[in-house]
């Protein structure tokens, strides 16, 4: 079945290759070898910088970047898997990870691993780790992280009587009821209501699974998640984050600035972002720090991106070895010194880059407590049914029971085709 879906996808994308600019290799030296490396957004920028110390210990050996734009990147490494013109070595979002190896398109490297002296598993974060193992096989190495947390106002907290960030749901909730004064003009917290992390990284913090029967069905109608989607409608509800989009939002830093909200669940790249749109004044009256939970230190996802080898690479030894070269802890710490991107070794943040920055050292923490999502194909299209869903809650439309139940028949409709897979003895297939 796996091998019939893949022939139709061929049939059906081939006609994609040539608008994609996804076929064929670049013509090479005599007795040279031509890696090719995909990458995704300005990683490719980035990672370029880095190269030369890698060719130069391995003679011979030439890698060629090509970027993909991440609004077209799944498609075209689609396309690429339906002509057979994949790379050889791509960056891939570990949660596209269960897709593309539903289809067979990725190497397996637990072996490899098991022989490197470079890659230790042990080195790495335990939840960024598990999200490139599909059914107990390692197909991914992790390459930088991804997770929320809270960038805040000291200073505002301070107005409002804290000396110190929130510590869990009750005292963060506390906390926004005092800062969201005047009603109207000033906030507690920005939840972008087109943005499903928020919601996501409440819901990862209940012990209750977000998909069940080993991924056949949703379960958005567990107490957890209705207690997650409830304490996230309720600051919409009694007025502690403004109901925007990040489009109607604007500029989110400078209304930071302004004080027009002062907690902002939000991702590593805003450090830059920050220190970069403030001014001098403000530096000292923003941080960062772990989620709370309902009852102390709270979860958050584990995103980022891994890299892979494809299956149908014909240079798999230079690709490892590529894959060897981008996990040493001093090339990881160069890459967050040039981009920002934060590593997934535990020895790569002992770099005085992140080991001294008082804004990163809050990532490292959250990421000891870091959730995978669920490891389905299908996990890109539930989640952002599950935010539109929630922001019809939070504008009133729908009660929690509701929204949980629509949730749960949007997600158990996606999963359908999984579901007969699984049923008849198959492997599920995007």
């Amino acid at each position: 079945m796996v091998k019939r879906v893949a022939r139709v996808l061929r049939i059906t994308l081939a006609w994609a290759l040539a608008a994609a600019g996804v076929a064929g290799c670049a013509k090479q030296e005599e007795g040279t070898r031509t890696l090719q490396f995909w990458t995704i957004g300005r990683e490719g920028e980035a990672v370029a910088k880095l190269l030369p110390a890698f060719e130069a210990e391995h003679p011979g050996l030439h890698v060629e970047i090509q970027q993909l734009p991440l609004t077209a990147a799944h498609q075209k490494l689609l396309t690429a898997y339906a002509g057979d013109s994949t790379p050889d070595i791509t960056q891939l979002g570990n949660t596209w990870i269960p897709e593309m190896v539903a289809l067979g398109a990725l190497e397996p490297l637990d072996a490899r691993v098991a022989g490197s002296k470079v890659v230790d598993r042990d080195d790495y974060f335990p939840a960024i780790w598990s999200t490139n193992v599909i059914d107990g096989t390692l197909y991914g190495v992790p390459w930088y992280v991804d997770t929320r947390l809270l960038f805040y106002r000291k200073d505002l907290l301070a107005k409002v009587g804290y000396d110190h960030p929130p510590r869990d749901w009750n005292e963060w909730q506390a906390m926004m009821a005092r800062l969201a004064q005047p009603q109207g003009k000033a906030y507690g917290v920005l939840l972008p209501t087109n943005e499903f992390e928020q919601l996501l990284a409440l819901a990862l913090q209940q012990d209750d699974p977000l998909l069940r029967d080993g991924g056949r069905y949703g379960n958005f109608r567990s107490p957890g998640f209705k207690k997650a989607l409830a304490f996230y409608v309720s600051m919409f509800k009694d007025q502690q984050a403004p109901m925007m989009t990040n489009v109607g939002i604007g500029n989110p830093w400078a209304a930071f600035g302004q004080g027009f909200y002062a907690f902002y669940l939000s991702g590593p790249w805003n450090i830059g972002e920050f220190r970069k749109r403030l001014p001098p004044e403000q530096q000292g009256e923003w941080g960062t720090v772990a989620l709370p939970g309902p009852n102390g230190p709270g979860a958050s996802n584990a995103g980022g991106s891994s890299l892979v080898i494809y299956r149908a690479s014909k240079h798999k030894d230079d690709a490892w070895a590529l894959i060897e070269f981008l996990s040493r802890p001093a090339i990881q710490a160069r890459f967050y010194e040039i981009l920002g991107d934060m590593p997934p070794r535990r020895s790569s943040w002992l770099a005085p880059a992140l080991k001294d920055d008082d804004k990163a050292t809050a990532f490292r923490d959250q990421l000891e407590r870091v959730k995978p999502t669920p490891p389905v194909a299908e996990w890109e299209r539930i989640v952002t049914e599950m935010q539109l869903v929630a922001a019809q809650a939070a504008h009133g439309d729908l009660t929690i029971d509701q929204a949980a139940e629509e949730i749960d028949r949007r997600a158990d409709r996606l999963l359908e085709k999984r579901r007969w897979m699984l049923d008849h003895g198959h492997k599920a297939t995007p």
